[in-house]
Parts: structure tokens; sequence; C-alpha cells
């Protein structure tokens, strides 16, 4: 999928998500320079490390979902801006150790850690990170803050795991995929969103339904970055492409390609991966419906979309709750846009 059907380019996504949301701009850009200046807090030796990594604008969407829910359950305070900085941490720790995992040479436009440093200091920068986040999570009042930031990140590290260990595994299910992408993807969005309305005290009820809104937006986003792992082209999106296929994860778009497929498109499908062949798309376009398998994962995708919607109905109206259907109407675009 190229730009003739308007995709727009990943560096650009949280911009352009939050251009309706000028309100949030103050916040973010606070939270901006709070995150980079964590670099600050470590060790002479390991600050260059560090500030290098987090000095790589990301989209901070978790932050932004954070102050989404804090101003739509009341006020947005420091607290939030702490957490804010907190799950900001534990993402990018999870990213540099994605990319060691995957291989990944570049993020964001520029190269990742692993291939300016390799995998051995890039795996205990991730862990520097880690650590780093859970600490600044003790901080808080509430203690039950800081435990559910663990628990996410628990998460988090469990979903790569089980992610690694079902590389290749044909007998991977479809309930096997979305337990794997809820932890590693949207357990930091729940949590955003939940946490960031517990700081306001928001009830046990609201809180409950606004972390099921980040879970399905969260499946969502990753639906969607499965599609563009199989479909984008690396210049447009400033990733490496095409790891998940070739390192043997098997997305949403895939299972639904097994699952058209026949015996012998099956057979044929298994013995690439197995054998760990290069695949591009054309090879998947050989095997079955491979634009059907992408279109039944939009679908998905959309129909979590219409389940977030709906969670939205607990809270008020107002600008905040407009900029959180503004993110589910963004994101429906996306996966829209993934059409071939």
């Amino acid at each position: 999928m190229t730009s003739e059907n308007n995709l727009v380019k990943r560096g650009e996504e949280m911009e352009d998500t939050l251009s309706p949301f000028a309100f949030l701009r103050p916040q973010l850009d606070r939270v901006e320079k709070l995150i980079r200046a964590q670099a600050e807090e470590f060790d002479p030796a390991v600050e260059p490390y560090v500030g290098y990594i987090l000095n790589t604008s990301g989209k901070r969407i978790r932050p932004a979902l954070t102050f989404l829910a804090g101003g739509a359950t009341g006020e947005v305070t420091d607290d939030h801006q702490k957490l804010a900085v907190v799950l900001e941490l534990i993402h990018v720790a999870t990213l540099v150790h994605d990319d060691i995992i995957d291989g990944a040479e570049i993020r964001r436009q520029a190269p990742t850690a692993n291939a300016k440093w390799g995998d051995a200091l890039s795996v205990l920068l991730g862990d520097c990170l880690f650590s780093h986040a859970l600490m600044l999570s003790t901080e808080f009042d509430d203690r039950e803050i800081g435990r559910r930031v663990a628990i996410s990140a628990n998460a988090v590290c469990s979903g790569e795991i089980i992610q690694t260990q079902r590389r290749f595994d044909m007998k991977l299910s479809k309930e096997d995929y979305f337990d794997i992408i809820e932890k590693k993807t949207a357990a930091l969005f729940a949590s955003a969103m939940e946490l960031g309305a517990r700081l306001n005290g928001s009830s046990d009820a609201v809180c409950e339904t606004l972390r099921e809104f980040g879970l399905s937006i969260g499946t969502a986003y990753q639906i969607y970055d499965d599609c563009i792992d199989l479909i984008g082209e690396e210049t447009e999106f400033g990733k490496t492409l095409r790891t998940d296929l070739n390192k043997g994860k098997l997305t949403l778009p895939i299972l639904n390609l097994l699952e058209s497929s026949s015996e012998k498109q099956r057979e044929k499908l298994h013995r690439l991966l197995i054998q760990k062949e290069p695949l591009d798309v054309s090879a998947l376009a050989n095997i079955a419906d491979y634009v059907g398998s992408i279109e039944a994962a939009i679908d998905t995708g959309q129909d979590l979309i219409g389940k977030s919607r709906a969670c939205l109905t607990v809270l008020d109206d107002g600008d905040h709750k407009e900029a959180l259907e503004g993110i589910a109407d963004f994101l429906d675009t996306l996966l829209e846009g993934c059409r071939q």
C-alpha cells in the first residue's frame, strides 16, 4: 500500500491525531520535556544512551490517553503528568527489546539502539528504562497506582514472551493471538485510561469501562500495525517492515489467510514459514485469498473501534470525550485506508 491510498506517515500520525485537540498541546509539550529529562536521572556513563532513545520523538499516544481520561473525569494534575511519563517509559523500553528480538535496524526513521550499540547493551538499556519507570510509579499517594502499573508492565513482558515462544507455531489460534496483543500492546492503553480516571477518584465502574475502551482501542491499533507490516513501505513509515512474517509472528491477517486456505495452500505457507524463506506480498498473494485476509482483519479492528465508542457513554459530554471519540474515528480511518 502506497501514498496513493493516502495512508499517513507513521512519524506524523500522532500530530495528525491530536490536531483537533489543540487544548492538549501544553500537557503534551510538558510531558515531552519530562520524558527527555529522565535521561539526567541515570549514571553519567549511561545518560547519553538513554538520552538518544528518549530524544527520538514518538507519537505519545499513551500520555494523550492519560490526559484525556483525566480531563474527562475531572482535572489533569501533576500526577497525570507523572503517570504519562511512567507509561511512556515502559512503552519505550518494550520498543528497545522488540527491536532486538526482531533484528530491526530502523525505528522512527533513525537507527535503533541495537543497530548502533549491539544487542547486549540494548537489552540492558531496556532494563534500565523498565526499572526507572517502576521506581517512579511508587511515588503516587495511591499505592494501588504503582501496583497496577507493575501489573501492566508484567502483562507487556508476558505478551512478548508468549509471542516469541509461539513463533512459527502453526497451531496458534486467533484466541491466542488476541491474548498476546492485549498483553503486549493494549495493556498500556488500558492503564492510561483506567488510571487516568482513578487519579481523579472516579468510581470502579467508570474506571473499568474506560479500561475496556483502552483495551479495544489498543487491540485495534495493533491490528492496524500488523496490517501495515505487510502492506506498508519502509520509506513511508520510518521503521523496518516485514519483520513479523520473516520472524514467524502469526498476526491476524496471516491467521485469516491460513483459515481461508485449502489444505494444499496451508501446507505451502507452512513450508515457506518454517523454512524461514523470505516472504513478500507477491508470494502471499499467490497462496490464497490474501486481500480478503487483510480485509477481514480490518473488519475486526473496526468492530473493536465500535465497541470502544460504546464505552464512552459513561462520560459527560465535553472536549475530552469528543477527543476520545476523535481518536476512535481517526484509527477507523487509518484501518479503512489499508483496504486494497
